[in-house]
């Protein structure tokens, strides 16, 4: 398996050379394809208005994404331009209002074989930068590759760590990355405080570790003890200490909503981390 279909939505154009050059990274590895989508979003959201003034409203909002989606577009041309390589790719321009870009963006990410978007929180980031993500993984089911502010170094890392905890997410996750951790020189498959009484309880990590080295990759297992407050600030110090430059894990979406506000330990990692976070859900 290879990464043949690569996908990447634009909502930022001050993050769309760091989507891009990533993208175009792991195209060239991997001689496929990519696709960027650049999405102007309408955030109005009318509640109630003055008799007339809605349609005022909704009218000069929707004429301003779509200059931004031209504007992104125009972006997003000029990057894949740059590349020192020649890409097969195309771009496309639409609109969504805020509420209702899950279905657009999902519908892409559907027929993708990895999306890669940057980080959605920091400076001048929009609410919709994170709706695009959880589009892409819970509607989409794609795997994503969430990128640090630096961007991807390489389309081969080297030492690869996964986030490992017997559940569906982190498996899916560890399938979807394989084209990564067959090229990297060790895959570290790294558990954290493993129950006591479970399927794993004598060999954590070591079923998945079984799987791993069939496939020829270079797998080991470290177990660690929860030894901060928080699962993420442990695995975090673990990437530093290793000198992991991706990390593999589920996604999780812990919400009232269904439009889920992605889970306590997914969204810290995405903060905090470093390296190139891959998700899946």
């Amino acid at each position: 398996m290879a990464y043949k279909s690569v996908f990447t939505v634009a909502t930022s154009e001050a993050q769309v050379a760091l989507a891009i050059s990533a993208a175009a990274k792991i195209c060239i590895e991997n001689d496929s394809h990519l696709d960027v989508l650049a999405l102007g979003v309408d955030r109005t959201q009318v509640g109630y208005s003055y008799v007339g003034s809605g349609a005022v409203m909704m009218q000069v909002a929707l004429a301003q994404a779509e200059a931004d989606a031209r504007a992104l577009e125009s972006a997003a041309k000029a990057a894949i331009a740059a590349e020192s390589m020649p890409l097969r790719g195309a771009t496309e321009a639409a609109v969504a209002q805020l509420g209702a870009l899950s279905d657009l963006v999902a519908q892409r990410a559907r027929f993708a074989d990895l999306v890669v978007l940057p980080r959605p929180y920091g400076k001048d980031r929009g609410a919709e930068a994170e709706a695009v993500i959880e589009a892409a993984l819970f509607e989409g089911q794609a795997p994503v590759l969430v990128l640090p502010e630096h961007g991807l170094p390489s389309a081969t890392p080297k030492r690869v760590v996964i986030a490992w905890n017997q559940g569906r997410e982190a498996l899916a996750a560890v399938r979807r990355a394989m084209p990564f951790l067959k090229s990297a020189d060790l895959v570290d498959i790294t558990v954290i405080d493993p129950p006591s009484h479970g399927p794993e309880r004598s060999d954590p990590g070591g079923l998945l570790c079984q799987m791993l080295v069939r496939h020829g990759v270079k797998a080991e297992v470290t177990v660690l003890a929860k030894t901060l407050p928080r699962v993420s600030d442990v695995l975090a110090r673990h990437i530093r200490d290793s000198a992991a430059d991706l990390l593999v894990m589920g996604a999780y979406g812990h919400s009232r909503f269904r439009e889920a506000i992605l889970g306590g330990a997914t969204r810290n990692m995405m903060e905090q981390a470093e390296v190139p976070v891959l998700m899946a859900h």
